[in-house]
């Protein structure tokens, strides 16, 4: 089996989750100088980012108001932490 590198998530609950990932992975993906948990972060980001885009735009019906809350907020925190919006970053927008 190949080397790994485990990571520990806190939830501001008190709760704690570890994901294994190939050692080299975050170092191929990374960008430029970019610490492994760095880039780690932004993958979950982008993950969270377009989970909630296809739920809200890609899904049966419309999203209720709840729904297209958390899209806005999470697509503000993308933008700050990445620079660019979703859909720049992406090349899919609606």
């Amino acid at each position: 089996m190949a080397d790994t590198t485990t990571f520990t998530i806190d939830g501001d609950d008190g709760s704690t989750d570890g994901i294994d990932v190939p050692a080299g992975l975050l170092e191929l993906l990374a960008e430029g100088d970019e610490s492994p948990a760095e880039t780690l972060g932004d993958l979950a980001l982008l993950s969270c980012a377009q989970q909630v885009h296809a739920i809200s735009h890609h899904s049966q019906g419309e999203p209720d108001e709840e729904v297209r809350a958390i899209e806005e907020e999470t697509m503000a925190l993308f933008e700050e932490r990445f620079g660019r919006s979703f859909a720049e970053m992406t090349g899919h927008s609606h």
